[in-house]
């Protein structure tokens, strides 16, 4: 499967250098603005974490008018996402392609194709994100730690999720339960959308989620947090959900999970800094703050394009080195 994926990306990467070849060059007035229609690639679900946060963005550009034109998000999930990436990575640098890109994102691109953050032009990072684990309706134990033990005692226990940061996070919980990937299974979903729409049908026992994607489901009643995937508690509706360390003789484990936005690697430097100061205009809106980061329970963490582009690189380097 990965050589497959590998080939494909390798195969999207050649045609797209040629079609790109005889583009004409990007736009270098300082004074930059789009004067087309902008598209938004999300390579996840509609519903997913990805796609919340790029609408509630789309959303205040167009309210507060903060650019001229329309933005039109398209979700392309084929590949897993990488697809979708490689296209963005290698499209001409005319402003007009904007991608949103996760630490969830990043890790499965490095460590299955050629790609790397090199080949983007990242423009900032918006928000820290961090997990729950979710139990449905139809969950068959009666509680977590019940989960565990049967995990533990050989009963296969089911956990869905999306990529990523969710493999990643559900890899350093049977890391500390000291079961294996037998004992307690993941299945991985193209978004946490998908995986929360397989835990209320009972396709799976538990659900990793970030509590942007969880929010509706938790209020309504249809899942339940029994986790909290940090250090420290979370605050608001998910105040009384427990660490690790709080049901049982674990360590309190995380994976913390930035969000961000990059373009394409031709992009030159003055419409980065155009987009990256259109987007720092959305982190500092009461809207942003109010529906977005508060609501969901994050950590407001700006970085324009060029603290982003060493953040993402540094990020880069701690995946490759592990």
């Amino acid at each position: 499967m990965r050589k497959a994926l590998i080939v494909l990306v390798l195969s999207l990467l050649s045609i797209s250098l040629f079609a790109n070849g005889s583009s004409e060059s990007a736009p270098s007035s300082s004074e930059w603005a789009p004067e087309k229609n902008i598209e938004w690639v999300v390579t996840s679900s509609p519903g997913g974490g990805s796609d919340i946060f790029t609408r509630m963005i789309t959303d205040i550009i167009q309210k507060q008018n903060l650019v001229g034109q329309s933005i039109v998000v398209n979700n392309q999930t084929d590949g897993g996402g990488e697809v979708g990436r490689m296209r963005v990575s290698q499209e001409k640098g005319d402003g007009l392609i904007l991608l949103t890109f996760n630490s969830g994102d990043l890790s499965p691109m490095v460590r299955n194709t050629p790609n790397r953050i090199e080949n983007f032009r990242p423009v900032a990072v918006l928000a820290v994100d961090r997990h729950l684990l979710l139990e449905g309706q139809k969950t068959k134990f009666a509680s977590i730690n019940e989960a565990f033990d049967a995990a533990k005692s050989g009963s296969k226990v089911i956990i869905g999720g999306s990529k990523g940061d969710d493999l990643n996070i559900y890899n350093i919980l049977i890391k500390e339960l000291g079961v294996t990937e037998d004992q307690m299974t993941y299945i991985m979903y193209d978004a946490t959308s998908d995986a929360i729409t397989a835990l209320l049908g009972g396709h799976v026992d538990y659900c990793i989620s970030k509590p942007a994607a969880s929010d509706q489901y938790i209020k309504s009643g249809d899942a339940a947090p029994v986790v909290a995937f940090a250090n420290k508690r979370f605050g608001g509706l998910l105040s009384e959900v427990p660490l690790m360390s709080e049901i049982g003789p674990y360590s309190n484990i995380e994976s913390p999970i930035w969000r961000g936005v990059v373009t394409a690697g031709k992009t030159p430097d003055n419409i980065v800094q155009y987009w990256s100061n259109i987007l720092e205009k959305v982190s500092s809106s009461e809207e942003w703050q109010k529906n977005y980061i508060e609501k969901n329970l994050l950590v407001s963490d700006f970085m324009p394009y060029d603290a982003a582009t060493q953040y993402m690189k540094d990020y880069q380097t701690s995946v490759l080195s592990k």
